[in-house]
């Protein structure tokens, strides 16, 4: 064994240690405890997270342009920091949360509660966006009845990945790898099974992803949750999770998407998106400002073909893949 692999065998186990600590000690602290705690820890990832921070900047630059000023950028993007700490920190303080207790930390705000409680039997596609505890509003949802199968990426750490999965499935959940994921997937919504799905993260350009526009800019992102829809013609859900700064959330539960049944993957992705985008608009903070959201440039946003209408961030490349899958996007769409 190299010297190399001894030492990344040594780190992942220092890494699960401290992991496994996080799980004992975080949920002995308080609610007030472990708000001062992700206020601190999301101070310091602003410091120190050099590339994040200029990706938040930027992304906040792109978006709101003039109607913040560097300041407000600044402050939603340190606020952004703080709102994943508390989001991270939570994913282990939920070991806390019981169907007693659970509605001690939640409230729910339900635009079609018919809906919801229709979907218990027939089953149903959840989707909500990196937005705050995006952690919790499935987890809690467990506490309701709603188990759902959720679909999972491994850590680079092999050791890591048992202890996330064991938190996540602790209100009754099933967690699954991304491999054959779609197959079980489908098996488990045919039968009144749930399965729920983070919509906004950005993928390579492929057959299973499609082109959206988000603030005004076009990304990709996964089409998994609408290619489930089409197959099963089960409703897809959307919901949001909205901080209090008293430690609770408000859990908002939207109306199902309403779609034709000839929608394509990519308006089916695209209406997941736009019930998100308002809330967003009205508090950013909550979100992921420092993931790179725009990774590919299309040619409207490319100064090498004409007129530039729309601006996108520094880090947004040129990408073939992607401007060929728009393309045929847009020729489906005429």
């Amino acid at each position: 064994m190299g010297t190399l692999s001894v030492w990344k065998k040594l780190r992942h186990s220092v890494e699960a240690s401290l992991l496994r600590l996080a799980v004992f000690l975080i949920p002995r602290l308080s609610r007030r405890a472990l708000m001062a705690l992700a206020r601190t820890l999301g101070t310091l990832a602003w410091m120190f997270d050099f590339r994040g921070r200029a990706t938040a900047m930027e992304n906040l630059r792109v978006v709101f342009g003039d109607t913040l000023t560097s300041s407000g950028r600044r402050r939603i993007a340190r606020k952004s920091y703080e709102h994943f700490a508390r989001t991270m920190l939570d994913q282990f303080w939920s070991r806390r949360l019981t169907a007693d207790n659970f509605l001690d930390y939640c409230t729910f705000e339900l635009e079609d509660e018919a809906s919801l409680e229709a979907a218990r039997e027939s089953g149903a596609i959840w989707v909500t966006p990196h937005y705050s505890n995006f952690e919790w509003i499935a987890f809690i949802m467990g506490f309701r009845g709603y188990h759902f199968t959720v679909v999972a990426q491994d850590f680079k750490n092999p050791q890591i990945t048992p202890i996330f999965t064991a938190n996540r499935q602790g209100s009754g959940h099933q967690v699954i790898p991304q491999q054959g994921a779609m197959l079980r997937l489908l098996k488990n919504l045919k039968v009144g099974g749930h399965a729920a799905f983070l919509t906004d993260l950005n993928v390579k350009p492929s057959k299973t992803a499609a082109v959206i526009r988000c603030f005004g800019r076009k990304t990709c992102v996964t089409t998994l949750h609408s290619q489930l829809m089409r197959r099963t013609r089960l409703p897809v859900i959307p919901g949001l999770c909205i901080p209090k700064d008293d430690g609770t959330y408000r859990m908002l539960g939207f109306h199902p998407i309403q779609l034709p049944p000839d929608a394509t993957d990519a308006e089916i992705a695209q209406a997941c998106w736009d019930v998100f985008e308002a809330k967003l608009r009205e508090e950013p903070a909550p979100w992921l400002w420092m993931y790179k959201h725009w990774r590919y440039l299309p040619e409207e946003g490319d100064p090498a073909h004409g007129p530039v209408t729309v601006s996108y961030p520094s880090y947004a490349q040129a990408s073939k893949a992607f401007r060929k899958l728009d393309a045929s996007q847009t020729k489906v769409e005429r």
